[in-house]
């Protein structure tokens, strides 16, 4: 009794350091968005080069999940978490001080490094921390902090007075992780699901982690889903803002549509992850893609604050809260001693994704297309993540190590 309370202290610990970490990795991840109206004016920027400052950062997130997942089942998911914390908060002060456009790209770049090894390692350790029955409602609970940091990052730039202040964004991004760091190096616990296998099975060779015969369908099938789903999801992240300005709202009526956004990602990250747990992996997946279809039409032609306020709630509710659903699928789906290069591998193939979304989006509207058909070219996306979802979860689980 006394080692399960433990056990269960630990859990909780885990699940909450790492949701803290989400918060700040949220709250840097819209710093960009919520602080381009004001950037764009200082450094005289076009949509396209608007476009790169977005992407930047998620181009850096690629690398940077590829070696963490993979260092994280050589040497531990603590290690690489600390040091990938310690980066994307330096990189975010850093960001403060950029003088030019080109500067300014390698220190997002050098940003999305760091967020990009953390991403996988608050997966795994938030999977590992409980039992597999809990495991999509762990991971859900931990991203959660991500949409919720998104919504400091819009409360935070509507108390900024002026234009000139959107550094002060940066300076709280970067400061708080690295404030964090004493914490986790002092109370998180190293997985203990890790620690066992790792003396028993060592370190499996990165091909044979993602395409042996019985992992490469799903393998495939997770990077399809994550792909395709993370160019929407990041288009609207990094550009809803301005598509709000485009259609005629002040900055602050696009602020609140933005907290609408990641308040329906944090009910919706929640909430996804424990109809996961509980219900059928099919009827909860077709549940989120019709949910993700309908929000994207709403926001596309809703006339009014009010009513792009509430669209933007639902696809906070199914386009965060589903891609949380993914990121939980994807622990499940790679064994104890690889999921750290599974899940890593995944993330990267997704930063494609999210790389591509606000680049597509940028480069629409630089061809004059307007906020609604921007927002409905994601459609054919949405229909192809489904598809490749739905025929992953209809194959069977592998079993898990542990």
């Amino acid at each position: 009794m006394e080692k399960s309370v433990g056990q269960t202290g630990k859990a909780t610990l885990t699940l909450a350091l790492c949701f803290a970490i989400a918060i700040f990795e949220g709250f840097d991840l819209q710093s960009m968005g919520v602080a381009a109206p004001r950037m764009r004016g200082e450094f005289g920027l076009d949509h396209a080069q608007m476009a790169w400052a977005f992407s930047a950062a998620t181009l850096g997130t690629l690398p940077g999940a590829l070696l963490g997942g993979r260092f994280a089942d050589r040497i531990g998911r603590k290690k690489v978490l600390i040091f990938s914390i310690l980066l994307f908060g330096i990189m975010s002060i850093l960001t403060a001080f950029a003088s030019q456009f080109n500067l300014l790209l390698v220190i997002r770049f050098l940003t999305g490094l760091g967020m990009g090894g953390a991403l996988p390692m608050m997966i795994t350790l938030a999977s590992e921390a409980v039992s597999e029955k809990h495991r999509g409602t762990a991971v859900s609970i931990m991203y959660s902090g991500i949409p919720f940091g998104g919504i400091l990052t819009s409360i935070v730039a509507m108390s900024l007075a002026g234009d000139s202040e959107w550094r002060h964004i940066f300076y709280i991004g970067g400061f708080a992780p690295v404030l964090l760091i004493p914490l986790l190096l002092k109370y998180l616990p190293e997985s203990k699901a890790y620690l066992n296998v790792q003396q028993q099975v060592g370190t499996t060779p990165f091909g044979e982690v993602l395409f042996a015969k019985e992992r490469r369908f799903s393998t495939l099938q997770i990077w399809i889903g994550f792909f395709c789903t993370l160019v929407v999801l990041y288009f609207l992240l990094n550009w809803l803002p301005l598509l709000m300005g485009a259609q005629g709202l002040t900055k602050l009526e696009a602020n609140y549509v933005q907290i609408g956004y990641n308040l329906g990602g944090v009910v919706g990250s929640i909430m996804m992850g424990i109809l996961l747990d509980k219900l059928r992996m099919s009827f909860v997946v077709k549940l989120i893609y019709a949910g993700i279809l309908i929000s994207l039409c709403c926001l596309a032609i809703s006339p009014t604050v009010t009513l792009l306020a509430l669209a933007a709630i639902g696809c906070g509710v199914f386009i965060v809260g589903g891609q949380s659903a993914l990121y939980g699928l994807a622990a499940m789906f790679y064994p104890t001693h690889m999921r750290g290069t599974g899940v890593g591998a995944a993330v990267a193939v997704g930063r494609l994704g999210s790389f591509a979304g606000p680049l597509l989006a940028g480069m629409l509207l630089s061809f004059g297309s307007s906020a609604g058909m921007v927002i409905g070219a994601s459609i054919p996306m949405i229909l192809i993540a489904a598809i490749a979802v739905l025929m992953l979860v209809n194959q069977p689980k592998q079993s898990q190590v542990s």
